[in-house]
């Protein structure tokens, strides 16, 4: 237990029409849970989760409610998730997660952001060993004593809680778990009531490249080309 590090750089987060973007990134996942286990959040964790994001990001209830119904119908799209890997500049890995109901396109795409990037895509396994998929839940602290509920959840698969602070620098709980036990910590938060203001899966470096401010300027270049792309649902890097 403990303060939590996110491995991130201020000059990583373009603010391009953020709020936007993560409309779109979560009405595919929307699709997505829906296609694989149906409209019923009684019954759908993965649904559950989503509008818990929606929720954390203000996406209005309109919206959410679309992307249900253009799941239900014969002709939306059938969306693949597949994750792209490859090197920004300077040694940085990068793994990036898309989205996508045409998978030509998209790997077209991302080779063209990683080589005008001054990066390199690689093939399947090339990055992704140096990483950990987890479960990330984000929690208000108020209210929670941190002792107390790491206790309560170690036996739910809890591996990590910790402080951090949010994106305006509000002080948030961190919680982490291996991937196969989100099921089990989600269930154990409902539980007690506790909704988190985001539910995630992110890929964690296990170890991370040290890099100065101009060479972090390079990286966040690539970055934001790739976040840019209407495929591309996360970016994740091991910059220091």
């Amino acid at each position: 237990m403990g303060r939590i590090f996110e491995v991130r750089k201020a000059t990583m987060f373009a603010r391009w029409d953020r709020m936007a973007k993560q409309f779109t990134r979560i009405g595919k996942e929307i699709v997505i849970a829906v296609k694989a286990s149906g409209p019923d959040p009684a019954t759908n964790p993965a649904l559950r989760r989503c509008f818990q994001n929606a929720r954390s990001v203000g996406m209005p209830k309109d919206r959410v409610e679309a992307a249900i119904k253009r799941a239900q119908g014969k002709d939306t799209a059938n969306y693949e998730e597949i994750l792209y890997e490859g090197y920004a500049p300077h040694g940085v890995a990068i793994l990036v997660e898309t989205a996508t109901d045409n998978h030509v396109r998209t790997v077209a795409n991302v080779k063209s952001h990683f080589n005008k990037g001054n990066g390199a895509m690689g093939n399947s396994g090339s990055v992704s060993f140096q990483f950990k998929k987890m479960g990330v839940f984000k929690l208000k602290p108020e209210g929670l004593d941190m002792d107390e509920l790491e206790l309560e959840l170690i036996d739910h698969g809890l591996d990590e809680l910790g402080e951090s602070v949010g994106e305006n620098e509000e002080p948030i709980l961190v919680l982490r778990c291996a991937f196969v036990d989100f099921g089990s910590l989600q269930k154990a938060l409902e539980d007690k009531a506790i909704t988190p203001i985001s539910a995630e899966f992110e890929w964690i470096p296990t170890t991370t490249v040290p890099v100065t401010d101009a060479q972090a300027e390079d990286v966040s270049k690539l970055i934001e080309r790739l976040e840019q792309d209407d495929d591309v649902n996360k970016v994740f890097h091991n910059m220091g």
